[in-house]
């Protein structure tokens, strides 16, 4: 092997799991195409059964370059696409890209770069989130916020360092094989609980902040409840599966949620002292939305209260409302963590 072949980078496989994305699959491609990468690259779009342009942009993309290929996702469910690109893919190394987010200049150069020096099995970094328009200015600023957010890393930012979890990620695909992939039961969250069996196998998860990615928020005020009102009720259910998961900042939103409530409650019905509850909570949110509005336009400043109450209360819901028995027919479903031959020695 000659020295030139030595210093040639890893192949790249690309996956992305689509469904009703016809607003930003093109440029999400397209931002994984533009990367300098010196390897060979693919794209493998899984399609679910999306009821907009998605598809017709996906075979157009398909016939404009070579490197795109797609797949069928008849689920519909994020992690059956993602193991169904896994399967159709080739490359040593995987990187997940979804179908409304857009990776930064050098995003697969770096991350490559880092699975070596770290000796990572999945590396990820910050979910930019970026508004096309005031009200999603008005959700990136409360996403990107601590007190929309809390203190979560790829959020907010923060030093680079071992993690439970990473936005999105970047695997040796000897990681995912080892695994079987994605848990295919968790429609959310399926991301912490393939780190969680990686990390459980001995394997090291590693955030960067070098490692950006745009992401566009969900476009209406019902959009963005179904999302968080989706990811409470999941993160009851990692809280179930993985007994120690949970912390103070998962337990604020229900916590709030149902202090609101017995605020109204009582100042409705005993004395007015009870809406003090709410109102503090209002005060809270506009005050904090003042630092994370900065230097947006002004009808965008005006709708992050909105936002990060709808973040807040939603996620709350989801959390207090989600069944035991969706946590239990998840739990039946528990893949051990598989361990490597050097892990086992």
């Amino acid at each position: 092997m000659n020295a030139k072949s030595e210093a040639q980078p890893p192949a790249v496989s690309v996956i992305m799991p689509v469904l009703n994305e016809e607003r930003h699959l093109r440029e999400a491609v397209h931002a994984i195409l533009r990367q300098e990468y010196a390897g060979e690259m693919e794209v493998v779009v899984a399609l679910g059964p999306s009821t907009d342009r998605t598809d017709e942009i996906a075979a157009e993309l398909v016939r404009e370059d070579p490197r795109v290929h797609t797949v069928p996702n008849p689920t519909g469910r994020t992690p059956a696409a993602l193991n169904a690109a896994i399967k159709a893919s080739r490359h040593p190394i995987v990187v997940r890209v979804d179908g409304h987010a857009a990776l930064s200049p050098g995003y697969i150069t770096t991350a490559v770069r880092l699975l070596e020096e770290t000796g990572a099995m999945n590396v990820g970094g910050i979910m930019h989130a970026e508004g096309q328009n005031d009200w999603e200015h008005a959700v990136a600023a409360a996403m990107t916020s601590k007190i929309g957010v809390g203190n979560a890393a790829f959020h907010t930012g923060g030093e680079a360092q071992q993690a439970e979890t990473v936005y999105l990620g970047v695997f040796r695909r000897e990681a995912l094989e080892q695994q079987g992939g994605y848990n295919e039961e968790f429609i959310r969250a399926q991301d912490w609980e393939l780190n969680f069996r990686i990390r459980e196998a001995g394997g090291l998860i590693w955030f960067s902040p070098d490692l950006l990615v745009s992401y566009r928020p969900r476009p209406s005020v019902k959009a963005l409840a179904k999302q968080y009102k989706d990811y409470g009720r999941w993160r009851h259910v990692v809280a179930r599966y993985h007994a120690g998961s949970i912390n103070l900042r998962y337990l604020a939103p229900p916590t709030a949620l149902c202090a609101i409530a017995a605020g109204l409650v009582v100042g409705a019905a005993l004395t007015p002292w009870g809406f003090a509850i709410p109102g503090g909570y209002l005060a809270a949110i506009t005050a904090g939305s003042v630092p994370a509005g900065k230097g947006l336009p002004l009808k965008a400043r005006l709708q992050i209260p909105v936002a990060l109450a709808t973040m807040h209360m939603s996620w709350g819901w989801g959390f207090l409302t989600s069944p035991r028995s969706l946590a239990r027919k998840v739990i039946a479903s528990r893949r051990p963590a598989v361990l490597g031959e050097t892990q086992e020695a």
